[in-house]
């Protein structure tokens, strides 16, 4: 098994980087790393559902769409994120139990009382401190999860804070769970690159034939191209989300406006616009067939409401 660690916390890459390790290597692998402030959202999952649009852009928050299913999780610093990738047989793949036992023997062993839930998250007096999710591919598994140790919380309640009744999909639907830090559980505070170390440490203790290893120049650059064909583009990240209907309602000068639009692989296919009641055909010719971009929306309602309530017009529609 290959044990790997490092300091990069570009999102892009860090996710990137599980595919490249699952679909390019042969050997097993544990890997941890931590991102900047980012939101990363399952691979079956509508991402203008699951995200606040406009604490992300206000907050330089990355979006990320990952490989694997399950729902949508927030990271930043304070959150450690570990990675099993290891060779299986049919039948024997999906093995949550199995994923995260070593990550809970280190906490009970630092006086932590931690636990698995009945939907794969790690919990502490029943409230989440791990998101799981798992990826197939041939015969190896991804496993990959969240450990919100020192996070900033109220960032991540606002990062995800959207109105789900404004959205009409099949989507997967994420589930909002009570959660806390790991830091405010331990008898006695570490540092979060000592919890990091503890966890290398344990693994190293319990795997046989582990040995450290640090990407190459190759790896590098095939990350990199992965994310700069893939994981950077707003076509994975936005454009994958199933075919959805958005329906949002607010006023403009006191005037009551609605929009409805049906939108599938991020283009806008039909939309139906109402201001002060009454429908305008002239508003949704404009919008049909144009991707379901901020800077193209904008540019629409700029032409048809004019340039100076665009961007209440804008901070209707995200």
């Amino acid at each position: 098994m290959l044990c790997i660690t490092h300091n990069l916390t570009d999102p892009y890459f860090n996710i990137a980087s599980e595919e490249y390790l699952l679909k390019n290597f042969s050997d097993d692998i544990f890997m941890l790393y931590r991102n900047r402030p980012s939101i990363i959202v399952g691979k079956h999952q509508n991402t203008f559902a699951e995200v606040n649009h406009w604490f992300a852009k206000e907050n330089n928050v990355h979006v990320v769409r990952r490989l694997s299913g399950g729902g949508t999780v927030f990271h930043d610093l304070g959150n450690l994120n570990f990675t099993f990738i290891q060779n299986g047989h049919e039948g024997s793949l999906v093995d949550f139990k199995r994923f995260t036992e070593p990550i809970l023997r280190v906490l009970q062993s630092m006086g932590v009382p931690a636990d698995r839930s009945g939907r794969n998250d790690l919990i502490i007096h029943g409230l989440k401190f791990s998101g799981n999710a798992e990826h197939i591919y041939k015969n190896r598994t991804l496993h990959h999860g969240t450990l919100l140790f020192s996070s900033k919380l109220n960032s991540l309640g606002e990062a995800l804070r959207v109105n789900p009744d404004h959205y009409l999909d099949k989507a997967v639907k994420s589930v909002r769970s009570p959660v806390t830090n790991i830091i405010d559980h331990l008898p006695v505070p570490v540092l979060l690159e000592t919890f990091s170390e503890t966890i290398v440490n344990h693994v190293f203790s319990i795997l046989p034939n582990i040995t450290t290893y640090k990407f190459s120049t190759t790896d590098i650059e095939n990350i990199e191209k992965l994310v700069n064909e893939k994981y950077s583009t707003w076509d994975w990240n936005y454009g994958y989300s199933p075919r959805f209907t958005m329906h949002k309602t607010g006023y403009l000068n006191e005037k009551p406006v609605s929009f409805t639009l049906e939108i599938e692989k991020g283009i806008i296919r039909q939309s139906s616009i109402e201001i002060n009641n009454v429908k305008s055909s002239l508003f949704e010719d404009a919008f049909k067939n144009q991707y379901f971009k901020e800077e193209i929306v904008m540019e629409i309602i700029a032409q048809s409401f004019g340039k100076s309530d665009a961007e209440a017009v804008l901070r209707i529609i995200f």
